[in-house]
């Protein structure tokens, strides 16, 4: 862990108790001092816990999503695509954050038993990536316009045991785990005309097993699991896991879903606590009475990351990851990723700075005027497209009369006579002239998110942070 247990006590946590997480304070019955002096195994488990964060939501994301007979909406079963036919509007609720710029097409399935074949129509030059995620949430690759271009394309995803022979013209892509998560996007305009244009793309989108591959192939109906719990935040589903159940479903993942040879060195230390690869959890090696209070000071110790993860940009009130969708041993920022944006792009793939703050350190708040100001030949430097979008303090879009969640180019920005361009966030209209730079606020506290997709491969200012994001100041 890049944070030792007496560093997160005594120069993060003494110092982030008022400002972000006092809760582990709170979290056990004695001093939090004894504990760190007097027991190793406590935070020996939280390190566990940490680590296996990521994969541990991947399953019970993977739970929520395929438990339907057919694929419908939002969720589909094991090995059927999910195509978002719509952006979503201020009603809904699915999930945090949702974006106003790509349809989703997306997919979890199981490689174990044999490799799955994907198939991609020609795209048309239209911006596409595919990230596709293993069960700890390492993208292990991203077929699309950025990496591999828009002509039609076939690939099989093959387990970490797999060999064997492909079809010609079919590329292998080896996944590390058993558990694969596709994660397609397609940009889209949102008009009548792109929805179906796209649309007939999604259509077109094929996922088989290879045994069917050149067949006709008919997706077995899913089986509806009533025990599983379709209506609670998967985040908030596994942090109420107890630390022993925690554990014992982590221990049956790395069964199928095999760590990293990078973490050998930190899996040797959690045999400790009964946590080794390829069996099952040992509870008894747990001491029973850290088993409520591990998941709540593990998972203040990943939200702490905001404040000490060096991997943690801040720039004009703007706050990024700088290194999302491969992780390494990075286990507290893979961990924090996976809690605040699972299903994270890789940075040349995507960066996702969000700003919870004007720039006066002040919350945002739609009783005022903001104006986001580029100056002259700096907008964002990207070649796929970029967006600022609004949310409430929840993180859904903002019901407003022109049903405007986000602003782009594609609203065709008016430019001013000095070259820069100004977005309006305010929340009522800012007349009829600036309309088209106008980004609608809530009456009450908002949120700010910038998505800046493919960064420039030949101007790196976006990922060395030499091009600075404008602050979204009070107007005056």
């Amino acid at each position: 862990m890049d944070i030792t247990r007496r560093f997160a006590l005594k120069t993060g946590l003494a110092a982030a108790s008022t400002a972000l997480t006092p809760s582990i304070l709170r979290a056990h019955e004695g001093p939090v001092f004894d504990i760190v002096e007097g027991a190793e195994d406590f935070w020996l488990a939280t390190d566990a816990y940490v680590f296996g964060y990521p994969l541990v939501t991947i399953e019970m994301t993977r739970r929520v999503f395929t438990n339907v007979v057919k694929a419908e909406g939002t969720r589909a079963p094991m090995g059927q695509i999910i195509k978002l036919r719509q952006y979503p509007d201020a009603s809904f609720r699915d999930v945090t954050a949702p974006n106003a710029d790509t349809l989703y097409t997306t997919a979890f399935f199981d490689v174990g038993k044999e490799p799955w074949v994907l198939s991609v129509p020609d795209m048309k030059d239209r911006y596409f990536l595919l990230p596709m995620l293993d069960g700890w949430t390492n993208v292990f690759a991203v077929p699309g316009k950025r990496t591999t271009g828009t002509g039609a394309q076939t690939y099989a995803i093959t387990g970490p045991g797999w060999s064997g022979t492909l079809p010609s013209g079919v590329k292998e892509l080896k996944a590390p785990t058993n558990i694969v998560w596709l994660l397609g996007r397609i940009y889209c305009t949102g008009t009548p005309e792109d929805y179906a244009a796209v649309h007939a793309l999604q259509d077109q989108f094929k996922l088989v097993p290879l045994s069917s591959y050149g067949k006709d192939y008919t997706p077995p109906s899913g089986k509806v699991d009533p025990s599983i719990d379709m209506k609670t935040a998967v985040r908030e589903q596994v942090n109420r896991m107890d630390a022993a159940e925690y554990f014992s479903l982590l221990a049956q993942l790395m069964k199928v879903n095999p760590p990293s040879s990078a973490d050998t060195p930190e899996l040797a230390r959690f045999a400790k606590i009964g946590l080794v690869p390829g069996q099952d959890f040992d509870a008894s090696k747990l001491d029973a009475d850290f088993v409520k209070r591990i998941p709540r000071a593990a998972f203040d110790r990943i939200m702490l990351q905001l404040k000490v993860n060096d991997a943690i940009k801040k720039v004009n009130g703007w706050i990024y990851d700088t290194k999302t969708g491969v992780y390494g041993t990075d286990y507290l920022n893979r961990a924090l990723v996976t809690a605040i944006g699972l299903g994270a792009n890789r940075n040349r793939d995507a960066v996702y700075p969000l700003s919870l703050k004007d720039a006066d350190g002040s919350d945002y708040h739609g009783s005022n005027k903001y104006v986001m100001r580029f100056p002259k030949g700096q907008l964002p430097p990207v070649s796929g497209f970029w967006s600022v979008t609004m949310y409430d303090a929840n993180y859904f879009f903002v019901s407003n009369p022109i049903n405007r969640y986000s602003i782009s180019p594609r609203q065709n920005l008016k430019v001013n006579p000095d070259g820069s361009t100004d977005l309006y966030i305010q929340n009522q209209s800012p007349g009829a002239d600036k309309e088209s730079n106008w980004l609608p606020a809530p009456t009450g506290k908002f949120i700010l998110m910038l998505r800046m997709y493919w960064p420039n491969e030949d101007d790196p200012s976006i990922l060395d942070g030499t091009w600075s994001i404008p602050a979204a100041k009070k107007a005056t």
